[in-house]
């Protein structure tokens, strides 16, 4: 059975059981969601048994699915491993560490990364990749990056964690021209302009309101990125939830959010493999990123 097992398909069966959903993981590769569940059929049936049942309530794994798919996990980690250290090991550049950032993170994070590589015991360069969270992890997974730094909305087990920075949230609205606060309870009565849930950003903010037992209203359309956010914020169209960061202007009019008048923060880690070579360096990295956290 082995020698006609597709890694397309073990890969698709992954990113299946790590979004819950069918569309999802095809986004995340790029590919039609009939083409992945093709693949996934094609694997079930090599495999002699459904990975997953669908309902209209979501996408959950079988019996046979939660047995096996853990050992696809391990199975494509092994691939990957062996991948990727046969690339350290033929390839020029091993003074580089590739780091992948999500686009939520500040531009005052990697001029810190930059900064502090060349602290390390051998100063290497580094390698930027900006990617959605769904990428980034699954180049950390491969081996193709060395260590990423996303917003701490999504465990990786088996992997080292370390907090790095937190940031003020603040709340973009129509009319707004004081930076009055505003608490929670009363921000969860307006209506909020989302992103994509690929960066984060969609994922921090409906976990805020859920563990808070608040409803989250949203508007039904989608803005692409942070400057669309304040553009329709200022048509009228919503509310918007960002780090204070990513305003694309101190002086744009917001207000930070309180939640009990505590400041709400949104949190952001370094992940790394602590099987890889560069682990020692990495450790120091992403400990030093925490030393100098503001």
């Amino acid at each position: 059975m082995t020698d006609r097992l597709n890694t397309e398909g073990l890969r698709y069966a992954r990113a299946v059981a790590e979004t819950k959903s069918f569309s999802a993981a095809a986004r995340a590769y790029g590919v039609t969601q009939p083409a992945l569940s093709n693949g996934i059929a094609k694997l079930e049936e090599r495999l002699g048994d459904r990975l997953f049942d669908r309902s209209p309530r979501g996408v959950t794994q079988t019996a046979f699915g939660t047995r096996i798919l853990p050992l696809i996990d391990r199975a494509l980690d092994a691939l990957d491993a062996v991948v990727a250290e046969a690339g350290r090991l033929t390839e020029p550049g091993e003074q580089k560490i590739r780091m992948g950032v999500s686009p939520l993170i500040g531009s005052h994070l990697v001029a810190r990364a930059f900064s502090l590589v060349q602290d390390l015991p051998v100063p290497r360069d580094l390698v930027l990749r900006e990617a959605n969270m769904q990428e980034l992890r699954a180049g950390l997974r491969s081996g193709g990056l060395d260590i990423i730094l996303i917003p701490a909305v999504t465990a990786m087990p088996r992997f080292e964690h370390r907090v790095i920075d937190v940031e003020p949230i603040v709340v973009v609205s129509p009319g707004t021209t004081r930076a009055t606060p505003v608490e929670l309870e009363d921000a969860g009565k307006e209506c909020f302009i989302l992103v994509p849930d690929t960066c984060g950003l969609t994922t921090f903010t409906t976990q805020l309101f859920r563990a808070h037992h608040m409803p989250l209203r949203t508007y039904p359309g989608e803005a692409a990125g942070y400057q669309v956010l304040e553009d329709w914020t200022r048509l009228g169209l919503g509310s918007a939830m960002v780090p204070r960061s990513k305003l694309t202007s101190p002086e744009v009019p917001h207000r930070p959010l309180l939640n009990g008048g505590r400041e709400v923060q949104i949190s952001f880690e370094a992940v790394w493999n602590a099987g890889s070579p560069l682990a020692a360096d990495l450790l120091r990295l992403a400990d030093s990123l925490a030393a100098a956290r503001r």
